[in-house]
């Protein structure tokens, strides 16, 4: 092991500390690559390097990317982490220069270089699927603006909306959830190299806003003791963010899960996201969904080991904060799995307009009757109790009269996909990069 000094550890003390590391840091390996990179140039600069060195770790590194691209080398238990890969790496290929690729850097700035990088790229991949998953609530919002359809409160008949408006609402959240990954990303996007162990490091002049800038990092954290205060809590944020993504999800699945049974019959759902029962020839289940709701609870999990496993810990670096990377990381995939399935499922739901329209029963327009009343002159009180007593004669109108007497963007009818979509536009910039 490169780290280990004489004394040998025992096999179960490895296996405890290292644990399924060695699996989540072959994710990260490409992206350790790229900020060896970066440190391979700063020590250049400081002059720990010649030129004709950092141009031999540069040719070196740029080979080891394509191995890993490839599949060829990935980091096993044995390695411990694909910082060991690297070293050993530029080791072989170059004897005494692959050396002095660690001097300067500890572990701990190394993995988290690494970790922003990986985080970086998955947020803006992240945003993208968000974003799309948007658009295409809007495109459901264009289609059904003018299919009537029940609105519930409690699970019960309320009033009318449309299928539009249901989708819009969905939209909508989205785009606030975007403003949350937005602010992650800036969050996440500052460089902690050069801040090694936490402490910095004496006699080396690191030029950490230069190396920042060159891997693409917004800026630095400048007092290097924020670094390992931060670990943990960057993460949460980021995972908060997706957590109120998967929020939306949660309930847009809920809804169609329930829109889509035979007591509603709202919606068609497509046959190539459903599974069908190992007993039941007629079943078609709505597993993709279901799993998509429940993928908020799994979320939900791993931002509660971030935020605990800071808490209570003393200033500096303590191996616990080691467990945070396993669980943002998890948190990235969950999310990727979510998105993907929602944005295939999506554009294969159908709304059955005869359907909803049959559910709109005459007591859910009771509130148009009383405030009709009230345009008459009438005080909301008295029109309500007038209307509670004229519900056995009350009729549902034809949809279009229905719809005539809303009269504000967002209410039934009136639903503005185009206000939505600008919303969703705003991110083009950090999501594209």
């Amino acid at each position: 092991m490169l780290w280990q000094k004489d004394t040998r550890v025992a096999d179960w003390v490895t296996r405890f500390t290292v644990g399924e590391d060695y699996r989540w840091d072959t994710l990260l390996l490409p992206y350790d690559v790229t900020g060896t990179r970066g440190q391979a140039w700063a020590l250049m600069e400081i002059g720990v390097l010649s030129l004709e060195e950092y141009t031999h770790v540069e040719e070196a590194l740029g080979e080891l990317a394509a191995a890993v691209e490839a599949g060829e080398v990935v980091v096993t238990p044995a390695d411990e982490d694909c910082h060991t890969v690297i070293e050993q790496y530029l080791t072989e290929r170059l004897g005494e220069v692959g050396k002095k690729i660690h001097t300067g850097r500890s572990r701990n700035d190394q993995v988290l270089t690494a970790l922003r990088l990986f985080l970086r790229e998955h947020l803006r991949a992240l945003g993208g699927k968000t974003a799309a998953l948007g658009g295409l609530l809007c495109d459901l919002g264009e289609a059904y603006d003018d299919a009537l359809m029940p609105g519930y409160t409690h699970l019960q008949r309320a009033m009318p909306t449309t299928a539009g408006l249901w989708a819009m609402g969905y939209a909508e959240c989205l785009a606030s959830d975007l403003d949350a990954l937005r602010h992650a990303f800036a969050q996440i996007n500052v460089s902690p190299l050069g801040s090694a162990a936490g402490y910095g490091v004496p006699y080396l002049e690191l030029p950490r806003e230069a190396v920042a800038a060159r891997l693409g990092f917004d800026g630095v954290q400048t007092h290097v003791t924020a670094v390992q205060l931060s670990r943990g809590k960057l993460e949460a944020h980021l995972s908060h963010a997706l957590v109120q993504v998967a929020a939306t999800v949660n309930r847009l699945a809920s809804d169609l899960v329930l829109f889509n049974t035979a007591e509603f019959g709202f919606v068609s759902l497509p046959a190539e996201y459903c599974t069908g029962s190992s007993i039941m020839p007629q079943k078609q289940n709505p597993d993709v969904l279901e799993l998509a709701r429940a993928t908020y609870h799994r979320l939900l999990a791993e931002l509660q080991a971030l935020l605990t496993l800071p808490a209570n810990l003393p200033s500096g670096y303590h191996r616990d904060l080691q467990l945070t990377k396993e669980a943002v990381m998890r948190s990235v995939l969950l999310a990727h799995d979510l998105l993907t399935a929602m944005n295939h499922l999506l554009p294969g739901v159908r709304f059955d307009r005869e359907r909803m329209a049959a559910a709109c029963t005459p007591e859910l327009f009771a509130t148009a009757h009383a405030l009709e009343r009230v345009r008459a002159g009438a005080p909301f009180r008295e029109a309500y109790r007038e209307a509670a007593r004229a519900l056995p004669t009350l009729t549902a109108p034809e949809a279009d009269a229905a719809l005539a007497a809303y009269e504000v963007a967002g209410f039934p009818g009136r639903a503005r996909p185009n206000l939505v979509r600008r919303a969703l536009d705003r991110h083009a910039e950090w999501i594209g990069g």
